[in-house]
């Protein structure tokens, strides 16, 4: 790293170490997400936009200044992470790198001061994995463009004030007739389910998205049909994003188990002084380096641009299967402790498991992968 990366990740780290473990554990006994209070707290530290140009508002860094300052957040919890995740990664890129410069303008500089955040609209009851299933469908009348249809999974759903949504935007089939729209809250028409009881990722809301006949200008179109390469060339970052949350995690876990286990004594020494602990916390640190290591190429080699989809989904799929291995450990290793609410190893493990689902699931990466390797696309419909 740089000296002015090295500055960036220590300014962060002091920030997120002193101010946000009581606003975790706050988040996650309430399960509500950030106030607008912390969010301005953000916006004033410079973490929302890290890698947006500054003539939107942005700091105008690069994606690995981005992940730098995110896994700092991840390491103290997802909830606390997630409009640094939200406001670098995800649908910020589709709007960076594609949308009108109307939009940009309209948009960016107001998710940098912590005004708007923005939630990607994709899956649906019948297309998740099989996105190019979709049945959302925006028609235009005239100037408008009416949206009818049901999002699922939705993280933010209800809660923030802007949404991105994945619709059919022509009549051709599959990924032909794919764009993306932007929905504001508070549109008629627009409604919300009510909300998932996740088994982590508490902080977070997440529901279904109904659009009943809703409205919106036609300038509100982000990328027109035909766009899903687009689409899904942005999403490789927001991969980046997702690991970079797992690799936060399993930092936050492996430096919580590296106090307890010279804390805690048992047979009259601490717990480190036994080689198998050892050998786990040697385990543990190799794991979360590679990981990182991983994630750092793949957003250094994207420079400017966006990370390939090789890169992107080998240190997502990596960093997720890390981290439930990680966080698996360091619950052994604090023993009944680590499964006590009291303690921060439970909400980890809840959370580790939910990133190697979001945004593309650990084995849709492997499937990645090897696309990638061996130069073609595989069609599972045959």
């Amino acid at each position: 790293m740089t000296p002015e990366q090295q500055s960036l990740q220590e300014a962060v780290r002091r920030f997120a170490s002193a101010e946000l473990p009581p606003l975790a554990r706050e988040l996650e006994s309430r399960d509500e997400s950030l106030s607008d209070a912390w969010m301005k707290r953000y916006a004033e530290l410079g973490v929302l936009g890290i890698n947006v140009p500054e003539a939107y508002g942005g700091q105008g860094l690069g994606h690995l200044e981005a992940v730098l300052a995110l896994e700092e957040f991840a390491k103290i919890s997802s909830a606390v992470a997630m409009p640094v995740f939200e406001a670098n990664f995800g649908p910020m890129a589709v709007l960076v790198h594609f949308a009108s410069e109307e939009m940009k303008r309209r948009l960016l500089p107001r998710v940098c001061r912590g005004e708007l955040v923005i939630a990607v609209s994709m899956s649906e009851p019948e297309a998740g994995t099989a996105l190019t299933d979709l049945t959302t469908r925006a028609e235009q009348r005239g100037d408008r463009l009416v949206l009818r249809g049901t999002k699922r999974w939705c993280s933010g759903a209800g809660h923030v004030q802007g949404y991105l949504v994945y619709a059919r935007l022509s009549d051709h089939p599959g990924a032909a007739g794919i764009g993306a729209v932007y929905v504001e809250k508070g549109t008629p028409g627009l409604r919300f389910g009510a909300r998932e009881e996740l088994m982590g990722f508490r902080g977070i809301m997440t529901a279904d998205i109904h659009f009943d006949d809703v409205e919106v200008p036609l300038e509100n179109v982000v990328v027109p049909a035909g766009s899903f390469k687009k689409l899904m060339e942005a999403f490789d970052l927001e991969r980046c994003g997702n690991t970079t949350m797992s690799i936060g995690i399993a930092a936050g876990a492996l430096a919580d188990a590296l106090a307890y286990v010279q804390e805690r004594r048992q047979f009259g020494k601490a717990l480190v002084e036994f080689q198998a602990v050892q050998i786990k916390l040697a385990e543990m640190a190799m794991q979360v380096q590679a990981a990182r290591l991983l994630l750092h190429h793949a957003v250094a080699a994207a420079g400017e641009g966006l990370p390939s989809m090789l890169d992107s989904s080998m240190a997502k799929c990596f960093a997720n299967e890390m981290v439930r291995v990680v966080t698996g450990t360091a619950m052994q290793l604090f023993g009944g402790y680590g499964y006590s609410k009291a303690f921060d190893i439970e909400r980890r493990l809840r959370d580790a498991w939910g990133w190697g689902i979001a945004g593309g699931t650990i084995d849709v990466q492997k499937i990645n992968i090897a696309s990638a390797l061996v130069g073609r696309r595989f069609d599972q419909r045959r």
